[in-house]
């Protein structure tokens, strides 16, 4: 079922709108076409991360399609990806909770970093615009999306025992030495 097609059979119906609303080309859930320069590595990677989001809402029981896509609909997605994570963190049970180095293996399950689900969320954010998504339905933008990746990183911390520092830009060196007189 394409994603974009008005269908008799979607139970969701969908609310008319006072506003001028961007449609979303049926395009934007389908691979790009051929381009004149090759693409940077981030923006093949914020096409694929595009393309996996599109096909999981294909694959949503019901399907839904992106105009319907919620903040609520992103963090099922985000909840989703975190059977696939590689990072160790530890439950509060857990007797290693808050070392960074644990001496030994524990049953502890492998979830998704917090540092991974804020650049996925910041690419789907950009994706969605530019697949002719308005600012101001960005699903990727919804407050409960900021807060659940607020409340990993705060979690994720406890867990490691290694707080998440903001990284500080280093002040740019003038010439160096002028030729090292």
């Amino acid at each position: 079922m394409d994603l974009f097609s008005k269908s008799s059979s979607n139970p969701i119906p969908i609310p008319p709108t006072t506003t001028t609303t961007t449609t979303i080309t049926a395009a934007a859930c389908s691979p790009s076409s051929s381009s004149t320069t090759t693409p940077s590595r981030y923006e093949n990677q914020k096409r694929r991360d595009w393309n996996t989001f599109c096909q999981y809402l294909r694959n949503h029981r019901p399907p839904l399609a992106l105009q319907m896509c919620s903040g609520a609909h992103v963090l099922e997605f985000l909840r989703y990806l975190d059977h696939f994570g590689k990072t160790k963190v530890h439950n509060q049970t857990c007797p290693f909770f808050g070392l960074p180095n644990p001496p030994a293996p524990c049953p502890c399950p492998l979830r998704q970093a917090w540092g991974s689900l804020d650049a996925l969320i910041g690419r789907l954010r950009a994706a969605f615009e530019e697949n002719g998504g308005r600012p101001e339905a960005n699903p990727f933008g919804a407050r409960a999306v900021r807060l659940y990746l607020r409340e990993v990183r705060d979690f994720q911390t406890k867990a490691r025992g290694v707080s998440y520092e903001k990284k500080r830009k280093r002040p740019k060196q003038k010439q160096k030495q002028e030729g090292a007189t």
